[in-house]
């Protein structure tokens, strides 16, 4: 039996593990979380708690679930809370590719194949900088980084729910750092602008998306190197030696055979063809996003927007070449069963999308989280604070809101409208303040338990590798990381700043003359 489970960590980090392993199941927790959530909105309504939406200039009032409305709403909003939510449909639709291509054995042809002669102590710097430049595919990342790097850890000898750990680190992570510019950059640069505008109504001053493009790009190798250490030296010496539960089917590791490789030329010819016709395409159909000047943008484009479709037919064509070349896949319906076998384990995580699905729309129903948000920027209003006491709060309160509205882009709707203006009355850069919000943001996706690709992680983890697996131990493990890496993370970003070093073409640290 592994002793993933039976092992404590020492000291705090094992009493916050002990704590966490007496949470109920997750569809329990958030089942709790809504009754609490719809309590506290009777309470906070009666009190007629309100608040001005600095975005909007419109008065957030609470609202009350045990009320007509409230009920009405679930009545007739129940089904959609499920079906709508947002991680449900794209982690259901990727594990059919996916899994298809565990089934037809390819993920551990191609494990083997590239690890052969690949000196285990560079796996987890690998994973980690594949986690934090996989979020151009977006939320895809995590989905697809997550088994294989427990894939990957297994093979050469290292604890698998550690290589998940350090996968969904680098993924969550990565949203402010990474080699390419991506989606996240339009996105924080788009509500940067809409900030600045309300502001300075009618003005041209604005921020570019590649705003801070020089720091994200040298930041992807200082964040892939931290939570690889961090996770080598600190994570794996909790979690200790793996040994296989006697229940669960053991991983090949043998040399591949002569048909193997022929299935893995064959899945390979197979992607570029695929890849070929995406990239033709991308400029002949064209998949490209068409700029008001006739220039195409990969950024915004149905290409990027569709990166799920995209990423499931990679997937299903390379998993289905492999099957049919080692004669795994002999018929259709080989294919659907292979893919039937997959789904049948999700049962766990789609009761936790139910439940965190009905939570996550009263909690955005009722209005607490955006009141939440907007009492934080308050505070900081009220404090009077200035330099680097006003900046190290204003990462607080990023850090502590994101343990109630994890989604980057939502918070700083909401925030951005608060911050920009007041720091760039400060003399401070839109571009540097942005900065300054991904950088707080970001290192703490890592432990808020809102987020559902950690209940992802968990489910998978319980299926694969040890089914006593507990919450208290995958955040006990994902803790160091988090909280190393926004020391170290912050730290850099002094030194950056001191040496004046900008933080992306034509970014400036203070406001140009004449703006305001």
């Amino acid at each position: 039996m592994s002793n993933t489970s039976d092992n404590s960590a020492p000291g705090i980090l094992g009493k916050i593990e002990r704590v966490c392993d007496r949470l109920p199941p997750p569809g329990v927790i958030f089942f709790l979380l809504f009754v609490g959530t719809a309590i506290l909105s009777a309470i906070l309504s009666a009190l007629n708690v309100s608040l001005v939406n600095p975005a909007t200039s419109e008065l957030v009032t609470v609202q009350n679930f045990f009320s007509a409305d409230g009920i009405n709403w679930l009545l007739l909003s129940l089904v959609d809370n499920f079906s709508t939510f947002y991680p449900l449909g794209m982690v259901l639709v990727l594990t059919m590719a996916v899994g298809l291509c565990d089934e037809a054995g390819l993920f551990s042809a191609a494990i083997r194949s590239a690890l052969r002669n690949t000196p285990s102590v560079i796996v987890p710097l690998v994973v980690a900088f594949v986690g934090c430049n996989g979020n151009i595919a977006s939320d895809c990342c995590n989905i697809v980084l997550i088994p294989l790097a427990a894939a990957v850890y297994y093979s050469v000898g290292k604890h698998p729910v550690v290589g998940m750990l350090v996968a969904y680190a680098g993924c969550e992570a990565g949203f402010a750092c990474n080699l390419m510019l991506s989606a996240s950059d339009s996105i924080a640069a788009g509500l940067t602008n809409t900030a600045i505008q309300i502001f300075l109504p009618g003005t041209d001053f604005a921020v570019d998306m590649s705003c801070n493009y020089y720091f994200t790009f040298t930041s992807t190798f200082l964040v892939a190197l931290t939570i690889a250490l961090v996770a080598d030296k600190i994570v794996a010496k909790q979690f200790g030696t793996y040994v296989r539960p006697s229940g669960l089917p053991a991983i090949e590791k043998q040399e591949l055979t002569d048909l193997e490789r022929r299935g893995m030329r064959n899945a390979g010819i197979a992607l570029l063809a695929y890849i070929a016709l995406v990239v033709a395409g991308y400029f002949l159909v064209p998949l490209a996003k068409v700029n008001e000047d006739g220039s195409l943008s990969f950024i915004g484009s149905p290409l990027l927007d569709g990166i799920i479709a995209v990423m499931f037919a990679a997937f299903f064509v390379m998993g289905v070449a492999y099957g049919v070349t080692v004669k795994k896949f002999r018929r259709m319906t080989d294919i659907e069963n292979a893919i039937s076998k997959q789904m049948s384990l999700m049962g766990s995580y789609l009761t936790f999308c139910f439940f965190c699905g009905q939570f996550n729309a009263l909690f955005s129903w009722t209005r607490i989280g955006t009141v939440i948000a907007i009492s934080g920027a308050d505070l900081i209003q009220n404090v009077g604070l200035t330099g680097l006491p006003l900046i190290v709060l204003f990462m607080l309160i990023v850090a502590v809101t994101n343990f109630f509205m994890p989604s980057a882009s939502a918070k700083w709707a909401i925030l951005g409208p608060v911050f920009v203006p007041m720091l760039m009355m400060l003399d401070y850069h839109p571009a540097m303040i942005q900065m300054i919000y991904r950088l707080a943001d970001s290192p703490f996706n890592i432990i808020t338990p809102m987020n559902p690709y950690v209940w992802m992680l968990l489910s998978i983890a319980q299926r694969d590798y040890d089914p006593n697996l507990k919450i208290g131990k995958v955040f006990t493990g994902l803790l160091p990381i988090s909280l190393i890496l926004a020391g170290v993370w912050f730290v850099f970003f002094l030194i950056w700043t001191t040496l004046q070093i900008p933080l992306g073409p034509g970014a400036a640290y203070t406001m140009p003359a004449g703006i305001l």
